[in-house]
């Protein structure tokens, strides 16, 4: 399966976004708190998994404040679960700028490798955004679960795994 063909045009746009908002906060490598916050705004069907306005809020509040606030640590580190190396640029797909040197992290390259295997076993050709948002929250030392426990959003497994089912039993999405 091609990595770009897999990822299909939603998520190669949520990809993006990420690279640019790495690249903007001045950040070495994408991590998955950059992959979360780029997920929340491209993929409505995240959004409710997450929860109501109250927890939605409160979750993009921390995203925002990363790089102003206890983010500022995360510069210059690298995000590393222990799964991979670092990646280059080059090795995930996405729309592709030769200024654009920064990587991905070992933890966000290893939750994009996970999510096309969640649609593989599904049978599905393209990774939805329940796809990423699962494989970003699997490993609990991750940069996005650290940002989902501090917004207190403790039950996102549960959450999409009765989404799942609910798309699984009726062929629609979870609402």
């Amino acid at each position: 399966m091609d990595d770009d063909a897999a990822l299909g045009v939603e998520q190669a746009a949520v990809v993006a976004g990420a690279r640019r908002r790495a690249v903007r906060d001045g950040d070495r490598q994408i991590d998955t708190a950059h992959l979360l916050h780029s997920l929340l705004e491209h993929d409505p069907e995240v959004r409710a998994a997450v929860g109501g306005p109250p927890r939605l809020a409160r979750l993009l509040g921390y995203l925002v404040q990363r790089s102003i606030g206890y983010g500022l640590r995360w510069q210059g580190s690298v995000e590393d679960s222990g799964a991979l190396a670092v990646l280059p640029a080059t090795a995930v797909p996405g729309p592709r700028d030769p200024r654009d040197a920064v990587g991905w992290s070992p933890t966000a390259a290893a939750a994009l490798a996970d999510a096309r295997e969640r649609a593989r076993r599904r049978g599905e050709p393209r990774v939805t955004g329940v796809d990423l948002l699962a494989a970003l929250t699997a490993d609990p030392a991750s940069r996005a679960v650290e940002v989902l426990e501090r917004a207190g959003i403790r039950d996102l497994d549960a959450r999409i795994a009765d989404g799942v089912e609910e798309r699984a039993s009726d062929g629609e999405p979870a609402r």
